[in-house]
């Protein structure tokens, strides 16, 4: 069950704590732009000893909250945590210490340097689908840019977010990291204040709804959405590969991922072998029948039944207009279990093809040149990520130039989530800003100018603006020209 502390019975009531909170974090954010790399470096360390200490409760509240096998969350939820860790750790020196740039031409003279300084106090709201990793994450990125952090962790995983509470607030300081749980009203509470950054993880419905909420204040927002993730196939692609890889992003958390493959674009050449490799790649993973899928303990579940209906009614919605079930299509709605399934002859005007599925559902439709994907995918909202499968680097390199995506993921899915030398984001729709490694360092820094003047002639070209100071204002204009 969650700890969260009771609301008032008033429905717009504050949260008791949230304001007296909230206002140490103030203070603290003063003190803490001071900080130390020891200090900091000694933060992000108790952030990946909590969760080498406590991995067996994670993986517990995790299968308690929606069903995760132990293996996908030692895979998806601590070694992302602790890799994130290691990595500020390994970096954190660099990173903060100032950058020198060259003097331009005009700045001849003068010495430039670009310290990183703490954006102050943050708000981290993460989601439902990785819990640990969606917020630990981000938190070793404010700590080490020295932010203080509210965690916000989602109402839809209780077990965790209970578990998230009591673990950070016994290992921090409450007015350097704090957690807040509760439904939206308590979101709503969180948004009102004026934190000096944002950093949001959701859907791109609320994403509006949290930067319309930051503009009040002119906060800084780092927003991490979704969209939908296309895949495209090329005609000389390695099948084997392909299906692998492709089946295993799309049942990892049973889809609910934001980078998950959402549809397949294949040529029409490979079409039928690919999808047959795709439903035998199924069955390499779980099973040889659909009873094996629904029976095997390595196989997640929809997290809850409202999220199970939405998923069932794009299935079927799909299926009344016309696409056909190559793989799967079986539904336990009493388990929120839905197998893998892929679906063929999908309709332009079916909610699948324009929603988010966040699920195991993949459609997938041929093409026969590439402007048919690149134009489908160039209609639609920018996707955060795109995945592209085959051989030929000039029609690779046609599809990436031809389109806009958060990231790109060649002959793979997923795998650029977890290079910490890559920025992970999105872009427009799908996203605002980028994570991870320097990138996420960078997301709760503000990078502050700072020239020293040494011995500069700008002076020549103060007022008064005489004859001679005019014409050494043409002669620089002409010169830097």
């Amino acid at each position: 069950m969650s700890t969260v502390t009771p609301l008032s019975a008033h429905p717009n009531a504050p949260h008791p704590e949230l304001m007296p909170v909230f206002r140490r974090h103030q203070a603290s954010a003063l003190r803490l732009r001071q900080s130390t790399l020891a200090e900091r470096k000694a933060r992000i360390t108790q952030v990946r000893d909590l969760v080498m200490n406590h991995r067996q409760e994670i993986i517990d509240a995790a299968r308690r909250d929606c069903g995760k096998p132990a293996a996908e969350v030692e895979l998806t939820e601590i070694f992302p945590v602790v890799a994130e860790a290691n990595e500020a750790l390994r970096h954190l020196k660099g990173w903060m210490r100032p950058q020198r740039v060259r003097a331009t031409m005009t700045t001849l003279g003068t010495r430039g340097e670009i310290r990183y300084e703490p954006r102050g106090t943050t708000l981290i709201v993460s989601p439902w689908n990785y819990p640990v990793t969606l917020s630990l994450r981000p938190l070793i990125s404010a700590l080490a840019a020295g932010c203080t952090v509210i965690l916000k962790p989602s109402e839809m995983t209780p077990n965790l977010s209970a578990l998230l509470k009591r673990l950070l607030e016994t290992t921090f300081p409450i007015d350097e990291v704090a957690v807040f749980e509760g439904d939206a009203q308590m979101s709503t509470q969180l948004l009102d204040l004026p934190f000096d950054h944002i950093f949001f993880t959701g859907s791109p419905r609320i994403g509006k709804v949290v930067m319309s909420a930051a503009a009040r204040h002119l906060t800084s927002v780092t927003l991490e959405l979704g969209g939908k993730s296309p895949v495209i196939v090329d005609r000389d692609a390695d099948l084997d590969k392909t299906a692998r890889n492709i089946i295993w992003g799309k049942t990892t958390n049973c889809g609910q991922t934001c980078i998950a493959p959402d549809y397949v674009y294949v040529h029409e050449d490979i079409a039928d072998a690919l999808i047959a490799k795709m439903g035998a790649a199924i069955k390499t993973a779980l099973g040889q029948t659909p009873a094996n899928w629904k029976d095997n303990p390595d196989y997640s579940r929809i997290v809850n039944a409202a999220h199970h209906g939405r998923v069932s009614a794009l299935l079927q919605d799909a299926l009344d207009k016309g696409a056909r079930v190559a793989a799967g299509g079986e539904t336990a709605p009493e388990q929120n279990y839905l197998s893998p399934t892929l679906l063929t002859d999908v309709s332009n005007d079916a909610a699948i093809m324009h929603e988010e599925i966040f699920g195991p559902l993949l459609p997938i439709r041929r093409f026969r040149d590439l402007s048919e994907p690149i134009g489908w995918i160039n209609a639609n909202p920018k996707p955060l990520a795109l995945y592209i499968f085959g051989r030929d680097r000039t029609r690779i390199e046609s599809i990436i130039r031809s389109t806009s995506a958060g990231g790109t993921v060649v002959n793979h899915v997923i795998l650029h989530f977890l290079h910490a030398n890559l920025p992970f984001g999105g872009v427009n729709n799908s996203g605002i800003g980028s994570s991870h490694g320097f990138f996420g360092f960078q997301a709760f820094s503000h990078a502050r100018a700072v020239l020293v003047e040494r011995f500069s002639s700008t002076h020549l070209l103060f007022p008064p603006y005489t004859n001679l100071v005019r014409r050494l204002i043409r002669f620089t204009t002409r010169w830097l020209s």
